[in-house]
């Protein structure tokens, strides 16, 4: 952003035509939505786990009611876990445009509050969501999508590449054979390829550590040239909430979305095997207290809501922000959003 306050008329005249993409953008995503069938909901952005990704940083606060001992909440990282909620209490599709909250990122593509698109299908697999993407994009308005010097014809025909054709293609290195087991991925396999790259680990280093130092350096930049990628089945060992993929135990049900070489989205075939996410969650617990000496509590509700039954189902979470930035050619985050953080 240039120079002097946000407000002031100088600053809002050179954002006016990128806001105006916002709002235009807004429009036009609820009106996607509402043509397929989906109820706008609005879940509440304190909750008592912020998520558990070990390398997400939340906002705490306390909630305090009278005659009742303060009890600790967090300003969520994603609305993810009560949209589940809804979908076990019988939302079959549903959406929400949320303000999420992330502590220690900022920077182009990054805002500590920043507005979060999400949205799940019951009865639907993962790679279904690909064609709401597509309604999405085309939305927009803009013919090209842009940023720094790059083009994205979302008209154009979408690319599909599983990480495991990527690696093999852009780094010729066979990504699977490194992580066969998600318990135990051979960190030496990904390092020896890793170093016909130029990329040694470092010390310290986990597979996941050095398999998105890889991709960043030599992947990620050359997604969504042209037209939109949709970059699908990640190794089991990157699952997160995502369910295994029937019939290869090597991989799991997530795809993201590239477009300008700048990731939009992150889709999964939701896992709805509740000790299995509580084994998962644990692990979290345990990486990020190794890694910050510090974990977020586990939400036990939502868990709960998981052994009533989730169905099966899909969700995606696409960064808003991001998506008006690539309609309008912004090339900052700050650009498009009304009042910025700070």
């Amino acid at each position: 952003m240039t120079g002097g306050a946000w407000w002031s008329p100088e600053n809002l005249a050179k954002r006016r035509g990128f806001l105006e993409t916002r709002s235009r953008v807004l429009g036009a995503t609820r009106a996607v939505f509402a043509a397929r069938g989906f109820v706008e909901v609005e879940t509440p952005a304190l909750q008592r786990s912020p998520g558990l990704e070990p390398h997400l940083k939340a906002f705490a606060t306390k909630l305090e009611a009278p005659g009742e001992a303060p009890r600790p909440l967090y300003l969520h990282t994603s609305p993810e876990y009560a949209m589940k909620k809804l979908l076990v209490a019988g939302m079959p599709r549903i959406y929400q445009l949320a303000h999420c909250f992330r502590n220690g990122e900022r920077g182009a593509t990054h805002s500590p509050e920043f507005s979060m698109l999400e949205w799940y299908r019951a009865g639907a697999s993962y790679l279904d969501l690909v064609a709401d993407c597509e309604a999405l994009l085309r939305a927009a308005g803009a013919p090209l999508l842009t940023w720094r010097g790059r083009v994205c014809d979302p008209h154009a025909a979408w690319q599909r590449l599983s990480v495991a054709e990527a690696f093999a293609r852009f780094c010729g290195i066979d990504v699977l054979a490194t992580a066969p087991d998600p318990e135990a991925p051979r960190l030496d396999l990904l390092a020896e390829a890793a170093r016909v790259l130029g990329i040694a680990p470092h010390q310290g280093d986990e597979w996941e550590d050095l398999f998105f130092r890889i991709f960043l350096a030599e992947i990620e930049p050359k997604l969504g040239i042209g037209a939109p990628t949709v970059l699908y089945d990640y190794p089991i060992a990157m699952a997160a909430l995502a369910r295994g993929k029937p019939g290869d135990a090597r991989l799991c049900e997530r795809f993201e979305l590239y477009v300008c070489g700048l990731e939009l989205a992150n889709a999964f075939g939701e896992l709805t095997d509740a000790e299995e996410q509580r084994r998962r969650f644990a692990a979290d617990q345990a990486k990020k207290r190794a890694l910050y000496g510090e974990t977020y509590p586990l939400d036990e509700d939502f868990l709960a809501a998981l052994s009533h039954g989730l169905p099966e189902s899909a969700g995606i979470a696409l960064g808003f922000d991001r998506l008006v930035m690539l309609a309008a050619g912004a090339h900052h985050i700050d650009e498009v959003l009304w009042a910025p953080v700070g």
